[in-house]
């Protein structure tokens, strides 16, 4: 009866990741559905649309996932761990934007790119998907892609923007921005430092957001992707604020065999995915990406003391980018 139930579940739906999603849901074949729209109890009665009409985000109750094909878990870690287990008690399919999954040895791993990259296959008997954030896919799909090109080496620097927060996130960006340029003196409640004009290894002691715990997370996300203990020991990364809004920017250098050209690196990310801005364009940047379903590079550029390394600049829509990821896992799972 679920394999077939035109009824899907999100779970964190008043989420920025939420909200995205039901919108993208809403253009693509899943069209029609069934769409419940559930959180925690503290956004229960937000009052909402779905598929054109009014709608009440509602709490989590003993039958919520009952007949439903899809959950989406869009909100925090912790609330996505309470939903896993009766979502598949239920027999729905979980996918898992939250990496509250990412422990989970049956979970599997997923970004569009995964499967011709890792040479893994996907089964879709599988019952759990952890969908990667745009930093995680990119780092991931980055180093599997070099690897036939002689990669030693690759470090990561991920710039993380508010939107990762939430809507207090953008808030507090937002405010302390205005007061910022008045003179004022600023708040601090989610970040608990000054994040606008600031770029920050970590945030203040008592912030709501644990950046350490974040690139952990991203790091366990590279780590699933690549398997090969071999190649994953050949990767550093590093997480750190940006006083932007929304869209995921990451500056990588990788250090390849000698005779790589330049050419040869841009096909090695052409097959993983990305797409390239044209040379006589502005490159990638949180501006330009915003609202696009694509990972985005500028083209390769040469180390001027290295021969073989390599840096790389992209940049993805953190909210758009990942939702898209886990429309098309769907799709190929209903396919």
């Amino acid at each position: 009866m679920t394999r077939n139930s035109p009824r899907i579940v999100i779970a964190g739906a008043s989420s920025l990741l939420g909200s995205e999603l039901k919108s993208l849901l809403e253009e693509s074949r899943f069209a029609g559905w069934e769409l419940n729209l559930v959180d925690e109890d503290a956004a229960a009665g937000i009052l909402t649309e779905a598929g054109g009409e009014a709608a009440l985000i509602q709490k989590v109750e003993p039958d919520t996932f009952r007949g439903a094909r899809y959950a989406f878990l869009t909100g925090s870690s912790a609330f996505a761990k309470r939903c896993i287990a009766p979502a598949r008690e239920a027999g729905a399919v979980v996918i898992d934007f939250s990496r509250a999954s990412l422990s989970d040895p049956d979970a599997t791993p997923w970004f569009p790119k995964i499967e011709a990259l890792s040479g893994r296959s996907a089964t879709k008997s599988a019952k759990t998907f952890a969908v990667f954030s745009v930093g995680g896919a990119a780092v991931a799909s980055l180093a599997l892609a070099l690897q036939k090109h002689g990669l030693q080496r690759l470090v990561a620097l991920v710039h993380q923007p508010v939107s990762e927060a939430g809507r207090e996130g953008i808030e507090e960006l937002e405010t302390q921005t205005s007061q910022l340029l008045s003179f004022q003196s600023i708040g601090q409640r989610v970040f608990a430092t000054q994040t606008a004009f600031n770029l920050l290894p970590r945030y203040g002691a008592e912030s709501a957001v644990d950046l350490q715990r974040n690139l952990l997370e991203m790091r366990a996300e590279i780590s699933a992707a690549v398997g090969e203990p071999g190649l994953d020991a050949k990767i550093s990364l590093n997480l750190i604020h940006a006083p932007v809004f929304y869209a995921t920017t990451f500056s990588v250098c990788a250090d390849l065999a000698p005779e790589a050209a330049a050419e040869v690196v841009a096909a090695a990310c052409r097959e993983a995915g990305f797409v390239f801005a044209p040379a006589d364009e502005a490159a990638p940047s949180n501006v330009t990406v915003a609202g696009e379903t694509n990972l985005f590079l500028a083209e390769p550029r040469a180390d001027s003391t290295h021969a073989g390394s390599w840096w790389l600049w992209g940049a993805g829509d953190n909210l758009r980018v990942t939702a898209h990821s886990g429309i098309k896992l769907a799709e190929w799972l209903d396919s």
